[in-house]
């Protein structure tokens, strides 16, 4: 990592993906930024108006059983 100046948040960005390139690989770095988006709006607004009047109950019954997760070692 670079001295222990105060760095830029364009040198932490770049410090950053220089990690994640030697980790990772440039295209698994990239996979793993792609997970990261900002978005936009008030999510928590939103969910408000979007499930008022819905109960826990509905929202089970709407989700159903669903299918059971993989062990992690399955999950790539």
């Amino acid at each position: 990592m670079s001295g222990a100046y105060p760095q830029s948040l364009y040198e932490i960005r770049m410090e950053g993906w220089k990690a994640l390139t030697e980790r990772l690989g440039p295209a698994g770095a990239m996979r793993f930024m792609m997970q990261y988006d900002p978005g936009h709006g008030d999510y928590s607004k939103e969910r408000h108006e979007i499930f008022a009047g819905v109960t826990i109950e509905e929202l089970l019954e709407f989700i159903g059983p669903g299918e059971p997760e993989p062990p992690e070692a399955d999950r790539r």
